[in-house]
């Protein structure tokens, strides 16, 4: 079997679930990062937890499938026997998260488990979705340098140069780990003096950078402000080689996000600052 295909493959990828689906969207998206030649589109069907709603579920994906021309993947995460029977007459390959993980553990364990709906999503749920939204609205709150307010009780500061990853990743981790991430560009202005923006140096302990090839930087700026001095490689190459050396000079840990995916971004920054996941 080759390592990737040959072509392009097309499918449509359901995430379904007895509660919200996030667990089940993001185990299957971390399959479906391993094949780079897969595009799909994803439909996330969340409260599946009636026989109705799993037969409507099944219309779904078969309508789907005719639509495509090709089965659908369906990652599940259903407790309900009944309920899961009922998914699987669906001409589709599905994927049981539960059972992949539940019934491997009841044998080595000796033990049944309690296969109760919902039964992740209880008090802990309740808790992780507090401290989501309160650190997706912190995130909001200080994005690009915007409000210093109550900027100390951010987890994680993450500086940069303009486009450089750090709004998407402080988006992703007040998403999926409920930490509060703010996040500050580092300009013209700042490099000239040689130092972090005024506010920044009692904070240090929380900083983390972000870097990104100058190539790669003149690609994104000119998405966005076409044939300017912005989006010069020229500039782009002065910026990233001076945010660089204040890092260093200032002792910031840092990383290149020119390879690297959001996730991988996140969890760097999570490992590299000892940071505690707040979210299930």
């Amino acid at each position: 079997m080759p390592d990737r295909p040959a072509a392009l493959v097309e499918r449509t990828v359901f995430y379904v679930s007895d509660g919200t689906g996030i667990t089940a969207e993001t185990m299957g998206h971390s399959v479906l990062t391993q094949f780079e030649g897969l595009r799909y589109r994803k439909e996330r069907l969340p409260f599946v937890d009636t026989l109705d709603k799993a037969r409507e579920a099944v219309a779904r994906i078969n309508e789907a499938g005719r639509r495509d021309g090709s089965r659908p993947i369906v990652f599940s995460t259903l407790a309900d026997p009944q309920v899961n029977a009922q998914l699987k007459q669906a001409d589709a390959l599905i994927l049981d998260l539960l059972e992949s993980f539940v019934v491997p553990l009841e044998q080595e364990l000796g033990m049944k488990s309690s296969h109760s709906i919902g039964r992740s999503h209880t008090i802990a749920d309740a808790e992780s979705y507090k401290h989501r939204i309160e650190a997706i609205n912190f995130a909001l709150a200080h994005d690009d340098g915007q409000s210093a307010k109550g900027l100390a009780a951010a987890d994680v500061i993450l500086i940069g140069v303009s486009r450089s990853g750090k709004t998407p990743t402080s988006l992703y981790l007040a998403m999926q780990y409920g930490i509060k991430a703010a996040n500050y560009p580092l300009i013209p202005e700042d490099f000239e003096r040689g130092a972090l923006p005024a506010v920044l140096p009692p904070l240090k302990h929380k900083i983390f950078g972000l870097s990104i090839a100058p190539e790669r930087l003149a690609e994104v700026r000119h998405e966005r402000r076409p044939n300017s001095r912005y989006a010069s490689l020229e500039n782009c190459r002065y910026e990233v080689a001076a945010a660089e050396q204040l890092m260093r000079r200032e002792g910031i840990r840092w990383l290149s996000s020119t390879t690297k995916s959001i996730e991988e971004i996140a969890a760097t920054v999570v490992q590299q600052l000892g940071l505690e996941r707040r979210t299930v």
